[in-house]
């Protein structure tokens, strides 16, 4: 890995990687504007003013990455591509099977098969994932920095959505959360 930064425009490039998240949006988007519409949470759902700066900074981390995985070429044939790519997969894999958990599900219920068995924010996990393996197939430690950084948006991120399903979902929300890790894990007995 070097310290400086790679910046060359290829076809190549981490951006393919990055494009995943807009072909997931793309998709929910496409299948059922209901899910769409449902995917992101109602803009009335209050926050306070950290939460939003983490919003802003958040918004701004995952623009930066994307900007730069059009620079960043991927580093085919090497040990970094070998390593991280199978991480990428993994990610990938997630996302989209936690999309179609998601989809799936009816809006006036819980998100709480599949994916969601293990982990309460298995599309923020994939995220992570996703910018660890791209980080490490690009062998950039500002991408991984970026990837990093954007633990801490998508950590104020779940605990916004965690208040707003007990809102909405009550106690069947209530009773998801003491079996089911925020990250990941094992569901335990309630």
């Amino acid at each position: 890995m070097s310290l400086v930064p790679a910046f060359e425009i290829g076809v190549w490039n981490a951006w393919i990687f990055m494009s995943s998240f807009i072909l997931q949006m793309l998709a929910m988007l496409l299948l059922d504007k209901k899910v769409w519409a449902r995917s992101s949470l109602p803009a009335d759902v209050k926050r306070n003013n950290a939460e939003k700066r983490a919003g802003t900074i958040g918004n701004a981390i995952w623009g930066l990455a994307t900007l730069y995985s059009i620079f960043l070429p991927l580093r085919l044939g090497t040990l970094w591509f070998s390593f991280g790519f199978p991480i990428f997969f993994l990610g990938v894999m997630i996302l989209a099977i936690a999309t179609a958990d998601f989809a799936v599900t009816p809006a006036d219920k819980p998100i709480t098969q599949g994916t969601y068995a293990f982990s309460r924010h298995p599309l923020y996990l994939s995220s992570f994932i996703i910018y660890i393996g791209t980080g490490i197939a690009t062998a950039s430690w500002l991408f991984l920095l970026l990837g990093l950084a954007n633990i801490f948006w998508v950590r104020t991120e779940a605990l916004v959505e965690e208040r707003y399903c007990l809102e909405k979902y009550g106690d069947s929300y209530r009773k998801y959360m003491k079996r089911t890790p925020r990250w990941l894990g094992l569901p335990k007995s309630v």
